[in-house]
C-alpha cells in the first residue's frame, strides 16, 4: 500500500512522535511512503535549528536520519515554513536572513505537493493539527 503522510504538529508534540514511528512501521511492514508533508507547525520538525534537552528524544534529528537513510520524498510547505523562519539557503539570501535552517534531505515547495501525493497514494494520513 502507498501513504502520504502529513505532520501538522512541532517535535515537541507527541503527534511528531507517533507520525515518525508510523513512518517507520509503514516502511518495516513493506509498505511505501509516497511522500512526507510537513505543514503548519510540523515544520519545525524540518528545522535544523530545533535544540531538546538532553533528556529528551531528538525528533527533528530522527527525522532528518529517517528521510535520509530511506531516501524518502520530504517536502515542507514553504509558505508554512518562512512565516515561522524555517528558511533553506535560497530563502535565507532572498529574504536578507543571516541563515538558513533548512538543509537536505528537505525540500521547500507549496502546497499543491500534498494534494498530488494525496492523489498518488492509497492513504493520506494526517497528524497533529486541530
Amino acid at each position: 500500500m502507498k501513504f502520504a503522510i502529513a505532520l501538522f504538529a512541532p517535535p515537541h508534540q507527541p503527534a511528531s512522535r507517533r507520525a515518525l514511528r508510523f513512518a517507520q512501521a509503514t516502511l518495516a511492514g513493506g509498505h511505501e511512503i509516497v511522500r512526507l508533508f510537513f505543514y503548519q507547525d510540523g515544520v519545525h520538525s524540518a528545522s535544523g535549528s530545533v535544540v531538546s534537552p538532553q533528556d529528551e528524544l531528538d525528533l527533528s534529528l530522527e527525522w532528518r536520519e529517517f528521510v535520509a537513510s530511506n531516501k524518502l520524498d520530504a517536502v515542507v510547505c514553504i509558505a508554512a515554513a518562512l512565516r515561522r523562519g524555517v528558511l533553506n539557503a535560497e530563502e535565507a539570501q532572498r529574504y536578507e536572513r543571516t541563515g538558513a535552517t533548512l538543509q537536505a534531505p528537505w525540500a521547500l515547495s507549496g502546497l499543491g505537493q500534498l494534494h498530488e501525493a494525496a492523489q498518488m497514494a492509497d492513504r493520506l494520513v494526517c497528524f497533529g493539527g486541530v
